[in-house]
């Protein structure tokens, strides 16, 4: 579904991703993760070329998507990213409308589709749909920002730290709202997040991204039991840990 081949960027003699190969299969969640500066973020939106890549070529569905305008792919491609975006002007409704509007949807499909967005990320439609930005919480402007990149029924969805400004409980609860609507739909999902407990829960496969290289890419599983590199081993080790502290919690006797 996604392929980048070669895929480079450089600010001036730097690399800061790249080159690049790699192929997230359709209907696979393929999470990116690494320390700050790894190039997660960067790689993410040269998918959808809100960063034009220095060198190699993004493909989806084997199409290069230099052939296609900007906006044009990117109403194929949701995107929710860390600071939202949300427009302060508009209302919640209208915010998550925006693409289905310019796609060209009826008004009651879209209310339709709005309210049933709105209600399955735990944001009450009659409550919600007319408020403002700045009314939101950041937890709650960060559902809204999901429900838009989700809006128009993409095949695609760039999420990056979809759910960082949440308690946890809230965050749970939403993980795994998120994991029952892209198996239901079938997406298509490259997921960027620093929270190791996070990818090892959500992701089908794990690419670990360190100063924009690639380190190694394979099932949670697999780079659990056999890490490529020492820094593979040291960002896993800390789920670990907290595992073991939990464990240790329950245990008969435990403090």
């Amino acid at each position: 579904m996604i392929e980048l081949e070669g895929l480079c960027k450089r600010y001036g003699e730097r690399a800061a991703v790249g080159p690049l190969d790699l192929r997230v299969e359709a209907g696979e969640l393929l999470v990116l993760c690494g320390g700050s500066g790894s190039g997660k973020t960067t790689t993410l939106k040269m998918v959808n070329r809100l960063i034009p890549p220095s060198e190699g070529c993004v493909r989806l569905r084997g199409r290069d998507t230099r052939e296609l305008d900007g906006p044009s792919l990117r109403r194929r491609i949701g995107y929710a990213f860390q600071h939202v975006g949300l427009f302060p002007h508009m209302s919640v409704a209208e915010n998550i409308a925006i693409t289905p509007q310019l796609l060209g949807w009826d008004a009651a499909r879209i209310r339709a589709r709005v309210d049933a967005l709105l209600e399955q990320l735990e944001l009450e439609p009659g409550l919600f749909r007319d408020r403002r930005p700045h009314e939101l919480s950041g937890g709650q402007a960060q559902r809204v920002g999901l429900a838009r990149a989700l809006a128009a029924e993409p095949e695609v969805l760039l999420l990056d730290e979809p759910f960082a400004a949440l308690d946890p409980p809230t965050r749970d609860r939403l993980q795994q709202t998120f994991a029952r609507i892209r198996r239901e739909l079938g997406l298509t999902v490259l997921f960027v997040t620093h929270d190791l407990v996070e990818a090892l829960l959500l992701a089908d496969r794990i690419a670990v991204l360190d100063a924009g290289r690639m380190v190694q890419v394979g099932s949670p599983a697999e780079l659990m039991r056999s890490p490529a590199e020492a820094l593979v081993t040291e960002l896993f080790d800390t789920p670990r840990r907290q595992a073991a502290v939990v464990d240790a919690l329950l245990a008969p006797g435990g403090a």
